[in-house]
């Protein structure tokens, strides 16, 4: 059975490639305002306003287990890409849930008028978490973290 999803995967795999690397297809671009307005009725949101040449939004997922949870994905010139998570869920369940067990604080950042955590997780990835009475908010990923102070500091409440 192995063998037989192997003969299947490996021209998919090949098809993928060549489309990323030959062609240099992005991805979509989505539209997170649903997202961003469910949030928005919750806890009020973060969105980014006048986000920098080549940044774009290419997942969005809204989930509700113990509270509402917003995930948009960006995605910007260089393939950095990055997440926007934003919650009413307890923080000290979502950080774990998000970022996993091994959070290594790096001390506080100031960004946008607001205090934000610095965190280095899964080994070198930076996060910043801005921790609020009302909600928590992530911005974290493979970019580096000059783009992602870049990122956070344009998030702006609507």
């Amino acid at each position: 059975m192995a063998l037989s999803m192997a003969v299947l995967l490996v021209p998919i795999f090949l098809l993928l490639a060549w489309l990323k690397f030959y062609t240099g297809a992005k991805p979509p671009t989505v539209d997170p305002s649903g997202a961003f307005a469910a949030a928005g009725a919750k806890f009020g949101s973060l969105q980014p306003v006048g986000l920098p040449d080549g940044w774009h939004p290419i997942t969005v997922d809204v989930s509700g287990e113990g509270g509402t949870t917003i995930r948009v994905g960006y995605v910007g010139p260089g393939d950095e890409a990055l997440q926007l998570v934003e919650s009413n869920v307890a923080a000290d369940k979502l950080l774990p849930a998000e970022l996993g067990e091994g959070l290594r604080p790096q001390g506080a950042v100031e960004l946008g008028g607001r205090s934000w955590h610095k965190f280095t997780v899964r080994g070198d990835e930076p996060a910043l978490v801005l921790l609020e009475p009302t909600r928590t908010v992530l911005v974290h990923g493979r970019a580096p973290e000059d783009a992602i102070r870049a990122f956070t500091a344009t998030l702006t409440t609507r």
